[in-house]
């Protein structure tokens, strides 16, 4: 075989991978959207104490075994932002959103959107708040990646909006010229 051919060979299965991996991407995405709604809709507004927060294994993280039960096993390793906090008279570890675990101020008291034991969005901070604007010099390559990550699946879902009130709104015009076929007849 010559080598053109081989490398014919091996750009065509790039492609076809790079195709199964968009395909397979963009069917995550939607689950992932869906599963974000669905969760919500679960939230309920709380209010706790924020005692501390660490980057750490889901193993490590003394949550209920219920939940290392369902969790894939390749998932247990991961670190994941954990949220010790003080909900009424419990002391809880909670999961929280990637999105807003780097504005999650800590021994303070915070109303939290919470579905589950995932903390999905920050209402407001009450209590003593050390300095307005504590960001940090140089952000580490996670920090940057999550911010990056926030950014994107919200452009996403508001992409999908639109998408689908441009459906919407086509499905109402074919509606209204099929009324205006049969009143015409």
């Amino acid at each position: 075989m010559s080598p053109l051919v081989i490398t014919l060979i091996v750009v065509a299965v790039l492609i076809g991978i790079l195709v199964a991996l968009y395909f397979v991407g963009n069917k995550m995405q939607k689950k992932q959207l869906a599963q974000k709604e669905e969760m919500q809709a679960a939230a309920q507004q709380t209010s706790m104490l924020i005692i501390d927060k660490k980057m750490m294994k889901l193993k490590d993280a003394g949550l209920p075994k219920v939940v290392m039960d369902q969790t894939p096993k390749r998932f247990r390793n991961a670190k994941m932002p954990i949220v010790k906090a003080k909900v009424g008279p419990q002391t809880l570890n909670l999961i929280c959103d990637d999105g807003i675990f780097d504005d999650l101020p800590t021994k303070c008291e915070v109303k939290a959107m919470v579905s589950g034991i995932y903390i999905t969005e920050i209402k407001s901070v009450r209590g003593k708040k050390k300095a307005a604007v504590e960001e940090p010099k140089k952000k580490s390559f996670g920090a940057k990646m999550r911010k990056k990550q926030r950014e994107l699946q919200n452009e996403y879902a508001k992409e999908e909006k639109e998408k689908e009130a441009r459906k919407a709104v086509k499905a109402e015009e074919k509606k209204r010229a099929e009324q205006a076929k049969k009143i015409t007849k």
